[in-house]
């Protein structure tokens, strides 16, 4: 494991070199910010004096004199203007931005691309990488734990990238910036170990640490700094305690040995017993389908006797119900015969009725036909003699009268003599 901080710093180098520099850091040491060289400088304002002389020599001058001094003014501007279009072009490269100034004012930043400087006060004071995420690895001595018991050291690593390189030039600066991320790393690691006992340390590696990373983009944000990642991948305790945690370690182990042979004993144990079981399982098996069997057969007989029943209360039922219907049957046809016979003596009674009535008639008629009839004798008023012969004669009559059997003689009557 390394044991010492990564450096921070920045360079002053020529163009050509920046994008080593940015890339490849210099020395083993860490380069976001490259202050490039100048390197237009002022030559192409002799140029510049110089076309002006030549100018005004071929206008004072004659003949091939002024022809030639014409041709080396023209030359002359034109060599100063492409001296100074080449030393007015700035490349930054992609992926870092150029910081640029005024008369040693910053008044803005320069993208990716190519760029045209033509004043020669207008300067890049930088060029800052503002998209690689930059490495930071900071071991950390002696870090107490809850116990007070210093660990031997405390490996974090985190990684960075510039946002703001304005405000990162201008506030901070490389170097700086590198005493200051070391400086809160440490009392960031610090304060971690002092909240872990000592027995758990090795937990810290891989564990969680984005609070720390919270805290660090919190006291860095104003240099145009975030944290994008952080992590603690190593962790080594003092060497007596890790003699100590040897032996918990063998101890560990031989414990682990015992409970592996108790658990083999365990289960060879529990196989048995479940064996057992399933031996007894079986038997039980067995004795129950031995009762189910009974209990199908004494359940057939069950059936069986109460099919004999139910059939024998079948047959009863039948029997009954034959008996009733026979019964009811007699009954019906009695009550039928009963009704008939008293239609029949209500008919028979009418007729016996009209024959009574008409044979009470024919009995009339026969008693009206022998019935003895009156015989009025009529007789004078005041005639003693003739009442006398009547009262003769009718004594004879009478008996005549009665031997007709009923039918009537012709009357016998005096004639009144008026």
């Amino acid at each position: 494991m390394s044991r010492e901080f990564s450096k921070i710093k920045e360079s002053l180098a020529a163009w050509s070199d920046i994008r080593q520099l940015l890339r490849g850091g210099e020395a083993g040491q860490l380069v976001p910010v490259v202050i490039p060289k100048d390197r237009r400088g002022f030559a192409w304002v002799t140029l510049l004096f110089l076309a002006l002389y030549l100018a005004g020599t071929a206008v004072f001058a004659d003949g091939f004199l002024r022809t030639l001094a014409a041709a080396g003014a023209v030359f002359s501007l034109l060599a100063a203007a492409v001296w100074l279009w080449r030393r007015a072009i700035i490349e930054i490269e992609e992926g870092t931005t150029g910081v640029r100034s005024r008369w040693g004012a910053i008044t803005g930043t320069l993208p990716p691309g190519r760029h045209y400087l033509w004043l020669p006060w207008d300067r890049v004071d930088a060029v800052v990488d503002t998209s690689t995420e930059i490495p930071y690895s900071a071991p950390i001595v002696a870090c107490p734990t809850a116990e007070n018991v210093p660990l031997k050291s405390i490996e974090f690593f985190l990684k960075f990238r510039i946002v703001d390189p304005v405000a990162f030039v201008r506030t901070i600066g490389a170097g700086n910036f590198d005493l200051v991320l070391s400086s809160a790393v440490q009392d960031a690691i610090r304060q971690r170990s002092r909240r872990v006992n000592t027995e758990r340390a090795y937990d810290l590696r891989g564990s969680d640490v984005d609070d720390m990373q919270d805290a660090l983009n919190n006291q860095l944000g104003r240099y145009g700094v975030r944290i994008t990642g952080a992590n603690i991948p190593d962790v080594q305790l003092p060497d007596t305690y890790q003699q100590h945690l040897a032996t918990r370690e063998k101890v560990a182990k031989e414990m682990s040995a015992f409970e592996r042979e108790w658990e083999l004993t365990r289960k060879r144990r529990i196989d048995t017993l479940l064996m057992e079981i399933e031996r007894s399982k079986k038997t039980r098996d067995a004795r129950i389908v031995e009762v189910r069997a009974a209990a199908n057969t004494a359940r057939k007989d069950v059936a069986r006797m109460l099919e004999e029943h139910e059939t024998e209360a079948q047959r009863v039922r039948w029997e009954i119900e034959a008996r009733g219907r026979a019964e009811l049957t007699s009954a019906e046809n009695e009550a039928k015969a009963l009704r008939r016979l008293a239609e029949s003596y209500r008919d028979n009674r009418a007729v016996l009725k009209y024959e009574l009535a008409r044979r009470r008639l024919d009995v009339g008629a026969r008693l009206a036909e022998s019935a003895p009839r009156p015989v009025v004798v009529r007789t004078a008023g005041g005639q003693g003699d003739s009442s006398a012969l009547s009262t003769l004669l009718m004594a004879q009559l009478l008996p005549q009268l009665g031997g007709g059997n009923g039918r009537l003689e012709p009357s016998v009557g005096n004639t009144e003599t008026h």
